[in-house]
Protein backbone atom coordinates (compact mmCIF):
# COMPACT_ATOMS: atom_id res chain seq x y z
CA UNK A 1 0.00 0.00 0.00
CA UNK A 2 1.35 3.08 -0.90
CA UNK A 3 2.34 5.55 1.68
CA UNK A 4 0.84 9.02 1.95
CA UNK A 5 1.61 12.28 3.75
CA UNK A 6 -1.31 11.50 6.73
CA UNK A 7 0.93 8.59 7.28
CA UNK A 8 3.58 10.41 7.82
CA UNK A 9 1.63 13.05 9.76
CA UNK A 10 0.28 10.24 12.09
CA UNK A 11 3.42 8.98 12.96
CA UNK A 12 5.58 11.91 13.52
CA UNK A 13 2.60 13.17 15.56
CA UNK A 14 2.17 16.32 13.16
CA UNK A 15 -0.46 17.92 11.42
CA UNK A 16 -0.47 16.76 7.74
CA UNK A 17 0.16 21.00 7.21
CA UNK A 18 3.51 20.71 9.33
CA UNK A 19 4.68 17.45 7.41
CA UNK A 20 4.04 20.03 3.74
CA UNK A 21 5.76 22.86 5.59
CA UNK A 22 9.29 20.15 6.64
CA UNK A 23 8.72 19.16 3.29
CA UNK A 24 9.07 22.21 1.25
CA UNK A 25 12.08 23.31 3.56
CA UNK A 26 10.15 26.24 5.02
CA UNK A 27 11.72 27.96 7.80
CA UNK A 28 8.95 28.37 10.35
CA UNK A 29 9.04 24.86 11.53
CA UNK A 30 11.06 24.37 15.02
CA UNK A 31 14.62 22.09 14.76
CA UNK A 32 13.51 19.02 16.99
CA UNK A 33 9.41 18.71 14.60
CA UNK A 34 11.51 18.58 11.16
CA UNK A 35 13.55 16.06 12.81
CA UNK A 36 10.90 13.94 13.60
CA UNK A 37 8.98 14.48 10.72
CA UNK A 38 12.41 13.50 8.76
CA UNK A 39 12.38 10.55 10.48
CA UNK A 40 9.00 9.48 10.15
CA UNK A 41 9.45 10.13 6.52
CA UNK A 42 12.40 7.97 6.44
CA UNK A 43 11.08 4.85 8.26
CA UNK A 44 8.28 5.26 5.99
CA UNK A 45 10.26 5.50 2.86
CA UNK A 46 7.70 8.21 1.96
CA UNK A 47 7.94 9.82 -1.49
CA UNK A 48 6.63 13.17 -1.01
CA UNK A 49 3.93 14.02 -4.61
CA UNK A 50 3.17 17.79 -6.43
CA UNK A 51 0.19 17.23 -4.06
CA UNK A 52 2.00 17.03 -0.72
CA UNK A 53 4.62 19.83 -1.84
CA UNK A 54 2.17 22.76 -3.00
CA UNK A 55 -0.14 21.78 0.23
CA UNK A 56 1.83 24.54 2.39
CA UNK A 57 3.37 26.47 -0.73
CA UNK A 58 1.33 29.65 -0.05
CA UNK A 59 2.57 31.17 2.93
CA UNK A 60 0.21 32.15 5.60
CA UNK A 61 -0.23 35.08 6.98
CA UNK A 62 -2.96 35.03 9.51
CA UNK A 63 -3.21 35.52 13.06
CA UNK A 64 -6.43 34.33 14.92
CA UNK A 65 -7.54 36.19 18.30
CA UNK A 66 -9.31 34.00 19.94
CA UNK A 67 -11.97 35.34 22.86
CA UNK A 68 -15.30 34.52 25.43
CA UNK A 69 -16.00 38.10 26.82
CA UNK A 70 -19.37 39.24 27.02
CA UNK A 71 -17.33 42.99 27.51
CA UNK A 72 -18.03 44.62 23.92
CA UNK A 73 -15.45 47.11 25.03
CA UNK A 74 -12.69 44.57 25.83
CA UNK A 75 -12.84 42.66 22.97
CA UNK A 76 -12.80 45.72 20.81
CA UNK A 77 -9.82 47.07 22.43
CA UNK A 78 -8.19 43.81 21.98
CA UNK A 79 -9.01 43.40 18.45
CA UNK A 80 -7.19 46.94 17.68
CA UNK A 81 -4.24 45.96 19.22
CA UNK A 82 -3.55 42.99 17.57
CA UNK A 83 -4.97 44.03 14.38
CA UNK A 84 -2.18 47.47 14.68
CA UNK A 85 0.38 44.63 14.82
CA UNK A 86 -0.90 42.68 12.18
CA UNK A 87 -1.02 45.50 9.69
CA UNK A 88 2.83 46.23 10.71
CA UNK A 89 3.56 42.98 9.11
CA UNK A 90 1.56 42.10 6.32
CA UNK A 91 0.10 39.97 8.50
CA UNK A 92 -4.02 39.18 8.47
CA UNK A 93 -6.58 38.92 11.37
CA UNK A 94 -8.55 36.11 12.14
CA UNK A 95 -11.41 36.64 14.78
CA UNK A 96 -13.02 34.12 16.17
CA UNK A 97 -15.12 33.98 19.26
CA UNK A 98 -15.35 30.79 21.16
CA UNK A 99 -18.67 29.10 20.87
CA UNK A 100 -19.47 28.85 24.69
CA UNK A 101 -18.96 25.09 24.56
CA UNK A 102 -15.41 25.10 26.50
CA UNK A 103 -15.45 21.43 27.00
CA UNK A 104 -15.38 21.56 23.14
CA UNK A 105 -13.43 24.77 22.40
CA UNK A 106 -9.86 22.51 22.20
CA UNK A 107 -11.53 20.57 19.16
CA UNK A 108 -12.82 23.84 17.48
CA UNK A 109 -9.21 24.86 17.64
CA UNK A 110 -7.72 22.01 16.25
CA UNK A 111 -9.95 22.28 12.97
CA UNK A 112 -9.22 26.32 12.91
CA UNK A 113 -5.54 25.25 12.55
CA UNK A 114 -5.83 22.47 10.03
CA UNK A 115 -8.09 23.94 8.17
CA UNK A 116 -7.43 27.53 8.25
CA UNK A 117 -3.96 29.94 6.93
CA UNK A 118 -3.48 30.66 10.49
CA UNK A 119 0.27 30.95 11.42
CA UNK A 120 -0.41 31.97 15.09
CA UNK A 121 -3.14 32.79 18.06
CA UNK A 122 -3.64 35.25 20.64
CA UNK A 123 -5.58 33.48 23.41
CA UNK A 124 -7.75 35.40 26.14
CA UNK A 125 -9.58 34.05 28.85
CA UNK A 126 -10.90 31.96 30.34
CA UNK A 127 -9.32 29.86 26.72
CA UNK A 128 -6.11 30.92 27.70
CA UNK A 129 -6.06 29.51 30.88
CA UNK A 130 -7.54 25.93 29.63
CA UNK A 131 -5.26 22.83 29.75
CA UNK A 132 -7.19 21.25 26.51
CA UNK A 133 -6.92 23.69 24.71
CA UNK A 134 -2.77 25.01 25.58
CA UNK A 135 -1.88 21.11 24.70
CA UNK A 136 -3.90 20.79 21.72
CA UNK A 137 -2.10 24.58 20.62
CA UNK A 138 1.39 22.25 21.47
CA UNK A 139 0.57 19.48 19.81
CA UNK A 140 -0.39 20.94 16.70
CA UNK A 141 3.16 22.32 16.42
CA UNK A 142 1.32 26.30 16.05
CA UNK A 143 2.58 29.50 17.59
CA UNK A 144 -0.09 30.79 20.46
CA UNK A 145 0.71 33.71 22.88
CA UNK A 146 -1.41 33.57 26.37
CA UNK A 147 -2.85 36.74 27.98
CA UNK A 148 -3.56 35.61 31.62
CA UNK A 149 -3.54 36.75 34.73
CA UNK A 150 -0.54 36.49 36.63
CA UNK A 151 -0.78 33.55 38.75
CA UNK A 152 -1.98 31.49 35.85
CA UNK A 153 1.69 31.49 34.24
CA UNK A 154 4.85 29.54 34.77
CA UNK A 155 7.97 30.98 35.97
CA UNK A 156 10.24 30.98 33.03
CA UNK A 157 7.07 30.23 30.33
CA UNK A 158 7.96 32.23 27.35
CA UNK A 159 4.46 32.76 25.26
CA UNK A 160 2.58 34.36 27.99
CA UNK A 161 1.41 38.05 28.62
CA UNK A 162 0.67 38.61 32.51
CA UNK A 163 -1.42 40.43 34.11
CA UNK A 164 -0.91 41.43 37.99
CA UNK A 165 -5.31 41.24 38.70
CA UNK A 166 -4.00 40.54 42.79
CA UNK A 167 -1.66 43.92 42.69
CA UNK A 168 -4.62 45.92 41.08
CA UNK A 169 -7.06 44.43 43.36
CA UNK A 170 -5.23 45.21 46.51
CA UNK A 171 -4.64 48.55 45.44
CA UNK A 172 -8.40 49.32 44.67
CA UNK A 173 -9.76 48.05 47.86
CA UNK A 174 -6.64 49.82 50.31
CA UNK A 175 -8.22 53.18 47.85
CA UNK A 176 -11.89 51.93 49.49
CA UNK A 177 -10.19 51.59 53.39
CA UNK A 178 -8.31 54.57 53.27
CA UNK A 179 -11.42 56.57 52.50
CA UNK A 180 -12.97 55.08 55.99
CA UNK A 181 -14.39 52.06 54.62
CA UNK A 182 -14.73 48.97 56.96
CA UNK A 183 -17.07 46.44 54.67
CA UNK A 184 -16.59 46.61 51.23
CA UNK A 185 -18.35 44.28 48.88
CA UNK A 186 -16.13 42.18 46.11
CA UNK A 187 -18.37 41.32 42.47
CA UNK A 188 -16.24 38.80 40.88
CA UNK A 189 -16.87 37.58 37.39
CA UNK A 190 -17.46 33.76 36.66
CA UNK A 191 -15.44 31.19 38.44
CA UNK A 192 -13.68 29.88 35.83
CA UNK A 193 -11.79 32.84 34.60
CA UNK A 194 -8.37 33.34 36.93
CA UNK A 195 -8.57 37.19 36.92
CA UNK A 196 -11.80 36.58 39.39
CA UNK A 197 -9.45 34.31 41.85
CA UNK A 198 -6.82 36.68 41.85
CA UNK A 199 -8.72 40.01 42.68
CA UNK A 200 -10.22 38.38 45.46
CA UNK A 201 -6.89 37.81 46.19
CA UNK A 202 -5.67 40.97 46.33
CA UNK A 203 -8.68 42.21 48.52
CA UNK A 204 -8.69 39.40 50.80
CA UNK A 205 -4.82 40.82 51.42
CA UNK A 206 -5.93 44.14 51.94
CA UNK A 207 -8.34 43.70 54.40
CA UNK A 208 -5.92 41.55 56.32
CA UNK A 209 -3.25 44.28 55.80
CA UNK A 210 -5.84 47.04 57.59
CA UNK A 211 -6.80 43.80 60.00
CA UNK A 212 -10.13 43.46 58.73
CA UNK A 213 -11.72 40.20 59.27
CA UNK A 214 -12.59 38.36 55.53
CA UNK A 215 -16.39 38.32 55.46
CA UNK A 216 -17.79 35.52 52.95
CA UNK A 217 -20.95 37.61 52.87
CA UNK A 218 -19.94 39.89 51.25
CA UNK A 219 -18.22 38.22 48.25
CA UNK A 220 -20.57 37.37 45.56
CA UNK A 221 -19.76 35.70 42.26
CA UNK A 222 -21.08 37.17 38.76
CA UNK A 223 -20.60 37.41 35.12
CA UNK A 224 -18.74 40.18 34.30
CA UNK A 225 -21.51 41.76 32.52
CA UNK A 226 -23.98 44.44 33.49
CA UNK A 227 -26.79 42.65 34.44
CA UNK A 228 -24.86 40.68 36.91
CA UNK A 229 -23.82 43.70 38.52
CA UNK A 230 -27.16 44.68 39.12
CA UNK A 231 -27.82 41.42 40.91
CA UNK A 232 -25.18 40.85 42.88
CA UNK A 233 -25.26 44.79 44.22
CA UNK A 234 -28.88 44.32 44.80
CA UNK A 235 -28.72 41.44 47.17
CA UNK A 236 -26.12 43.06 49.02
CA UNK A 237 -27.59 46.09 49.60
CA UNK A 238 -30.95 44.39 50.36
CA UNK A 239 -29.15 42.17 53.22
CA UNK A 240 -29.38 42.92 56.94
CA UNK A 241 -25.93 44.72 57.11
CA UNK A 242 -25.20 46.22 53.94
CA UNK A 243 -21.82 47.12 52.20
CA UNK A 244 -20.71 50.60 52.04
CA UNK A 245 -18.41 50.23 49.61
CA UNK A 246 -18.60 47.72 46.43
CA UNK A 247 -15.48 46.66 44.37
CA UNK A 248 -16.58 45.29 41.18
CA UNK A 249 -14.39 42.64 39.09
CA UNK A 250 -14.73 45.37 36.05
CA UNK A 251 -16.23 48.28 35.16
CA UNK A 252 -19.77 46.77 33.26
CA UNK A 253 -20.42 45.21 36.66
CA UNK A 254 -19.59 48.00 38.78
CA UNK A 255 -22.16 50.39 36.19
CA UNK A 256 -24.81 47.29 37.33
CA UNK A 257 -23.85 48.52 40.87
CA UNK A 258 -24.61 52.06 40.58
CA UNK A 259 -28.06 51.41 38.85
CA UNK A 260 -29.18 49.12 41.44
CA UNK A 261 -28.21 51.84 43.78
CA UNK A 262 -30.36 53.94 41.84
CA UNK A 263 -33.43 51.89 42.03
CA UNK A 264 -33.31 51.92 45.64
CA UNK A 265 -32.27 55.62 46.04
CA UNK A 266 -29.19 55.24 47.39
CA UNK A 267 -26.46 58.14 46.62
CA UNK A 268 -23.16 57.45 45.56
CA UNK A 269 -20.67 58.24 46.71
CA UNK A 270 -22.37 59.64 49.64
CA UNK A 271 -23.45 56.62 51.18
CA UNK A 272 -22.04 54.08 48.72
CA UNK A 273 -18.74 54.01 47.22
CA UNK A 274 -18.11 51.84 44.02
CA UNK A 275 -15.03 50.96 42.33
CA UNK A 276 -14.83 48.68 39.00
CA UNK A 277 -11.81 47.95 37.10
CA UNK A 278 -10.57 47.65 33.71
CA UNK A 279 -11.08 51.61 32.73
CA UNK A 280 -13.54 51.04 29.59
CA UNK A 281 -15.65 53.68 28.12
CA UNK A 282 -18.41 52.45 30.53
CA UNK A 283 -16.35 54.11 33.33
CA UNK A 284 -16.51 57.44 32.18
CA UNK A 285 -19.77 57.16 30.39
CA UNK A 286 -21.76 56.72 34.12
CA UNK A 287 -22.86 59.62 36.51
CA UNK A 288 -21.23 59.43 38.90
CA UNK A 289 -18.19 58.02 36.65
CA UNK A 290 -16.40 55.38 38.07
CA UNK A 291 -13.46 54.68 40.12
CA UNK A 292 -11.65 51.94 38.15
CA UNK A 293 -7.82 50.65 37.12
CA UNK A 294 -6.85 51.22 34.14
CA UNK A 295 -5.92 47.87 32.51
CA UNK A 296 -4.52 49.03 29.03
CA UNK A 297 -6.20 46.59 26.64
CA UNK A 298 -4.89 47.60 23.49
CA UNK A 299 -1.08 47.65 24.50
CA UNK A 300 -1.43 44.28 26.44
CA UNK A 301 -3.07 43.14 22.84
CA UNK A 302 -0.37 44.89 20.57
CA UNK A 303 2.40 43.21 22.97
CA UNK A 304 0.52 39.78 22.40
CA UNK A 305 0.37 39.85 18.85
CA UNK A 306 4.25 41.19 18.30
CA UNK A 307 5.21 38.32 20.12
CA UNK A 308 3.63 35.66 18.50
CA UNK A 309 4.44 36.96 14.89
CA UNK A 310 8.04 36.92 16.54
CA UNK A 311 7.81 33.56 17.23
CA UNK A 312 6.45 32.61 14.06
CA UNK A 313 9.21 34.64 12.45
CA UNK A 314 12.36 33.25 14.40
CA UNK A 315 11.33 29.13 14.41
CA UNK A 316 13.99 26.97 13.51
CA UNK A 317 16.51 29.08 14.32
CA UNK A 318 17.76 28.74 17.94
CA UNK A 319 19.64 32.50 17.77
CA UNK A 320 16.71 33.94 16.72
CA UNK A 321 14.95 32.13 19.50
CA UNK A 322 17.43 33.39 21.90
CA UNK A 323 16.93 36.97 20.99
CA UNK A 324 12.90 36.90 21.01
CA UNK A 325 13.18 35.49 24.70
CA UNK A 326 15.58 38.02 25.56
CA UNK A 327 13.44 41.31 24.21
CA UNK A 328 10.71 39.67 25.48
CA UNK A 329 11.94 39.65 29.31
CA UNK A 330 12.74 43.16 29.29
CA UNK A 331 9.82 44.41 27.24
CA UNK A 332 6.13 44.23 27.62
CA UNK A 333 5.45 40.79 29.67
CA UNK A 334 3.66 41.83 32.65
CA UNK A 335 0.96 44.50 33.06
CA UNK A 336 -0.32 46.10 36.61
CA UNK A 337 -3.26 48.22 36.05
CA UNK A 338 -3.10 51.45 37.99
CA UNK A 339 -5.54 53.35 40.14
CA UNK A 340 -7.84 55.98 38.71
CA UNK A 341 -9.54 57.75 41.18
CA UNK A 342 -13.10 59.68 40.02
CA UNK A 343 -16.52 60.43 41.35
CA UNK A 344 -18.05 57.35 42.54
CA UNK A 345 -15.89 56.61 45.54
CA UNK A 346 -15.96 58.76 48.58
CA UNK A 347 -15.50 58.69 52.40
CA UNK A 348 -17.68 55.97 54.38
CA UNK A 349 -20.75 57.16 56.04
CA UNK A 350 -21.13 54.35 58.77
CA UNK A 351 -25.00 52.90 59.27
CA UNK A 352 -26.35 55.54 56.09
CA UNK A 353 -27.93 52.70 54.18
CA UNK A 354 -29.13 50.91 56.88
CA UNK A 355 -30.86 53.91 58.13
CA UNK A 356 -32.59 54.41 54.61
CA UNK A 357 -33.45 51.06 53.77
Amino acid sequence: MKVTINDVAERAGVSIKTVSRVINNEPSVRTSTRERVMRAVEALNYRPNLAARNLAGTHTYSIAFIYDNPNAYYVIDMQNGILEACREQGYELLIHPGSGQRDTIHEELRKLVEQSRVAGLVLTPPFSETQEVIDTLKSLDVEFVRIISSEGCSQGEENCIEIDDEAAAFTITQHLLQLGHKRIAYLGGGSEHLSTHSRLTGYKHALQKAGLSFVEELVIEGEYSFDSGVAGATALLHSANPPTAIFAGNDEMAAGALFAARMLNIEVPQQLSIAGFEDSPFSRQTWPKLTTAHQPNEDIARCAAELVLERIQCRGSQEKEQQVRAKTDSNCRSFTPTLIVRDSSGPAVEEAINQQM
